[in-house]
């Protein structure tokens, strides 16, 4: 016999610089651009937790914080190993990192925002299993972190109001 405990899923929406993790399984959602977005999952734990930058790296000098790859996903590991995960158990998912058609050198931060997440994630021995990245088209992405499943959906052009009315859904507004 199932029971409704057993089919409850948390829901969250994860916002750029933001960070989760939970000790449970959950589904957690985030719109895409230039951002991109790292999944972890334990695959001895079954858990795992889902960050989102908007940028490659602070400056020598600059603000510190999880808007930043070189903060956030070390801060996504550290925050896993706290709930027992080995490294050698995680793997990543990588998504995002979408640029605006006829973007510069200059302006490609998508493009660095996934170099350095693949940087950082081989640096601590965590092997990327999958990828969704570049282009120029704007990702909705749904992760799993008990099962390590992500759901992509890639649009022309991202709206701030675009993926709420399907946030509320899953929040079951």
């Amino acid at each position: 016999m199932t029971t409704t405990k057993a089919l409850e899923v948390y829901r969250y929406h994860l916002e750029p610089g933001g960070l989760f993790t939970r000790g449970e399984p959950a589904m957690v959602s985030a719109v895409l651009g230039t951002c991109v977005a790292v999944c972890l999952h334990d695959r001895r734990l079954k858990i795992g937790g889902m960050n989102h930058f908007l940028y490659p790296k602070t400056k020598l000098f600059g603000p510190s914080n999880s808007q930043y790859a070189n903060v956030s996903i070390p801060a996504l590991i550290n925050m896993l190993r706290r709930q027992g995960s080995r490294l050698e158990d995680l793997e990543a998912q990588i998504f995002g990192g979408g640029e605006a058609p006829g973007a510069t050198i200059r302006e490609k931060t998508g493009y660095r925002n996934v170099q350095m997440a693949r940087r950082l994630l081989k640096k601590s021995g965590i092997r990327v299993v999958s990828e969704d990245v570049g282009g120029v088209k704007g990702r909705r992405l749904i992760f799993h972190t008990g099962t390590n499943e992500a759901l992509v959906m890639k649009t022309h052009r991202i709206r701030r109001g675009d993926f709420y009315p399907y946030r509320l859904r899953l929040a079951g507004a």
